[in-house]
């Protein structure tokens, strides 16, 4: 046509140029994952490897000159091993009563404290405080919590029952281990619930509400399934948590002034992870704790692939793959 302007097509990058691009993307994206990952190689891949091939020899600490491989012996007799099987099962039975309740717990609180009330945040600093203190000052107030003679626990049961003179730590030491550990995981798992609480839109429970539904309904049929996926979350790190507990047992442990090597929590409390912390620094079976450490990572594991084999049945998204 008379009059047309022809415009010439763009250029395409030349391959050399798209190559060059990439480098420069790559090697930008390395360098600044590098303090991370050198991290990860340094502190986290290099000690598992070595744990794991630890847990393949007859190593003790000190047998460096006559340390032989011994394959999967130390697996075997870990399976074998029966103060092993006691303390896997009074730490299942300990998650299985704790977690449950710390998400009850930590749902309660994160509901009171998301209410418009005058002073939300201060309630919000004051249940957080058991996440912040350290676990040693933490075992410190609950052992003065519970003494037999001076303990407020024993005083207020007193006001009941005057005769009453209960000795927890050594009578009910897991129920002791179960509060301790609910009280020091509710601030952290409120905050977390807190924060899937004023994600959800307020214009569905405004809906809900102007069309009838009382709170209750709100909170069981648009809360709650909302919030299915920070449940799963902290229903996650609990079950995690709760397989590894290890200072807080030895430190509640009548007559312990600190944490020792020797610390020996009754047998109620002696969970797997004290059990696999004694075979390593008390009896020096390397190999052999490196082993029952291995197994319960295998456990951690089968139990989380688990959870995330259901959740496809209650958690909720929001958006289906």
């Amino acid at each position: 046509m008379a009059g047309a302007t022809h415009v010439l097509p763009r250029a395409w990058p030349r391959p050399a140029t798209w190559r060059r691009r990439g480098f420069r993307r790559a090697l930008t994206f390395y360098l600044l994952i590098s303090p991370w990952l050198i991290g990860f190689v340094l502190l986290g891949a290099l000690p598992l490897a070595g744990a794991f091939a630890m847990s393949l020899t007859n190593y003790d600490g000190l047998n460096l000159d006559y340390i032989r491989f011994v394959g999967i012996d130390n697996y075997t007799r870990a399976l074998g091993d029966t103060e092993a099987q006691h303390a896997l099962g009074r730490t299942l039975l300990l998650m299985s009563a704790v977690v449950p309740v710390a998400l009850i717990v930590q749902l309660g609180l994160a509901l009171l404290v998301n209410q418009p009330i005058r002073g939300s945040n201060l309630f919000r600093t004051i249940f957080y405080l058991p996440s912040v203190i350290p676990v040693v000052a933490g075992a410190w107030v609950w052992k003065i919590f519970v003494d037999p003679t001076g303990g407020l626990l024993n005083a207020m049961i007193g006001t009941v029952a005057p005769d009453a003179n209960i000795r927890w730590l050594i009578e009910y030491p897991t129920v002791v281990l179960a509060l301790f550990t609910i009280w020091g995981a509710a601030g952290g798992g409120m905050v977390i619930f807190l924060a899937g609480l004023q994600g959800i839109p307020a214009e569905y429970r405004e809906a809900a509400m102007i069309d009838g539904a009382s709170r209750f309904q709100v909170n069981r049929y648009i809360t709650l399934p909302l919030l299915t996926p920070v449940i799963f979350f902290n229903l996650v790190m609990g079950l995690i948590g709760g397989l590894q507990i290890l200072v807080q047992p030895m430190l509640l442990t009548p007559g312990v002034l600190a944490m020792n090597p020797g610390v020996i929590p009754p047998l109620d409390n002696y969970l797997y992870v004290v059990h696999a912390y004694t075979e390593i620094f008390v009896k020096q079976l390397f190999g052999y704790g490196a082993a029952l450490l291995w197994i319960l990572f295998a456990v951690v594991l089968g139990l989380t692939l688990l959870l995330f084999k259901t959740s496809r049945r209650w958690v909720f998204y929001g958006v289906e793959p």
